[in-house]
């Protein structure tokens, strides 16, 4: 734990964790806004960087002390983005680094849809499921699966089929694929004790056939509430 580490209190260690993942996560946003702006990324892709980006922030996890209150505060990011996502969505300038770099067409409404969305499940996983198998393979699956999925889907996707949006078989396969490595090395990461290789591939692959029947934006709730719920019951 870094309060361990510093030799600092652990109300302190706590905080400097969260400052990191202010540090971590603005520092995305203003990259992807770079590429976007300077270097002509699509923003598709700065979108689901982004995306990929963000569930990535529980790697901060074993910063925090969990003998004190202020675990909790690793959501505090969450829910800065949470207010400004809203007030983005209604109020953004289109030029809004936000804007370019979290929607696909460059229009803020989207903004209140899938981002929001994530930022929600986000919280709740660093709050009612901090540091469980539930909550770190919820947040792997919806980061690195759903954030991989749209870009192999539409750069190498042959097989199509449609239930409730456009999918590819390769996207599908690719949630497969990376929410599973995602959610062993955050497991192995933050909870060693738990890693359980099989347990992980069944929640994951719940999770890839839920997010093959998913209507867009929607899969950010679908997703994680699924990995929840089996991850309780199993």
């Amino acid at each position: 734990m870094l309060s361990i580490t510093l030799g600092v209190s652990p109300l302190v260690g706590n905080l400097i964790a969260t400052a990191l993942t202010f540090i971590y996560v603005f520092g995305l946003v203003a990259l992807m806004n770079f590429c976007v702006t300077r270097l002509g990324l699509a923003q598709d892709i700065s979108r689901k960087i982004t995306h990929i980006g963000a569930g990535s922030i529980i790697v901060f996890l074993p910063l925090y002390n969990d003998l004190h209150w202020s675990k909790y505060l690793n959501v505090t990011i969450f829910v800065v983005w949470l207010i400004l996502l809203i007030q983005k969505g209604f109020f953004a300038d289109p030029n809004d680094e936000a804007v370019k770099t979290m929607t696909r067409t460059g229009d803020r409404h989207e903004l209140l849809k899938g981002p929001l969305y994530f930022v929600i499940m986000a919280t709740i996983c660093g709050t009612l499921f901090y540091k469980s198998l539930a909550g770190i393979v919820a947040m792997a699956s919806l980061g690195w699966g759903d954030g991989f999925a749209p870009i192999i889907g539409s750069r190498y996707g042959r097989w199509k089929y449609k239930i409730f949006s456009d999918k590819t078989v390769e996207g599908s396969f690719s949630v497969f694929i990376f929410a599973s490595l995602a959610s062993i090395f955050f497991v192995r990461l933050i909870l060693p004790s738990e890693l359980n290789i099989k347990r992980i591939f069944l929640l994951v692959v719940i999770a890839t056939f839920v997010e093959g029947f998913s209507p867009k934006e929607v899969d950010n709730i679908w997703i994680p509430v699924t990995a929840i719920l089996t991850a309780n019951f199993l």
